[in-house]
């Protein structure tokens, strides 16, 4: 399974070379504020809401002197807005009680802040410090990993185990986004196009 998953990644790599995450941020708090909004929502409609979010609140503190009527209103469009402003608004006192208001760069930490579980931390420490702590399981790696016959499970913590045992560790990161550029181009979920998947050899659920 480890000589499949490599050539997995070799081909993606080549047929996505700008592969990189979705999430618009310029520093590791904005990441980490997108990643908690991103549950539940596409990244597109992430993207729209913290363009305007992240002029309106540049730093922890800022989110916590808004009312938390006024920052469900901001990110209303992102769905389950009650609870996101609320994990939002913690996770911001958080850092600032705990961390001096900087985003720790260990998963025990991350993990600890409201709002964060181990696939925001994944995100978190991959893309903004480039540390590959896991594999950020969303509903793409899911189910392309699923179809390509490389996990066998729908369950993003045994998918993230049985991952990390053949990707190699300084792909993880990357993996995902190989994964999820493939799934919005070529191995859509309702329609996928077969006939053009550059995977379609190592694929057991091809249609070619």
């Amino acid at each position: 399974m480890k000589s499949k998953t490599f050539e997995v990644i070799r081909i993606l790599e080549d047929t996505y070379p700008n592969a990189h995450c979705a999430l618009t941020n310029e520093n590791p708090f904005q990441l980490l504020i997108a990643t908690i909004l991103s549950a539940q929502c596409t990244d597109e409609r992430v993207n729209i809401v913290t363009q305007t979010l992240f002029k309106k609140y540049k730093t922890p503190l800022d989110f916590t002197l808004v009312p938390i009527e006024e920052l469900e209103h901001d990110i209303y469009s992102t769905g389950f807005y009650k609870a996101k402003a609320r994990n939002i608004q913690m996770c911001c006192s958080q850092l600032i009680e705990r961390f001096g208001g900087e985003i720790p760069q260990t998963m025990e930490e991350l993990h600890s802040l409201s709002g964060v579980g181990r696939k925001t931390a994944n995100v978190v420490l991959g893309n903004a410090f480039g540390k590959n702590e896991g594999v950020t399981v969303d509903t793409h790696v899911t189910r392309i990993c699923n179809l390509l016959g490389i996990v066998s499970s729908t369950n993003p913590e045994k998918i993230e185990r049985e991952l990390m045992e053949i990707v190699p560790q300084e792909k993880w990161t990357i993996f995902t986004h190989l994964i999820i550029s493939h799934g919005r181009a070529v191995c859509i979920a309702r329609r996928p196009k077969c006939s053009e998947c550059v995977l379609s050899a190592l694929c057991p659920s091809s249609k070619v």
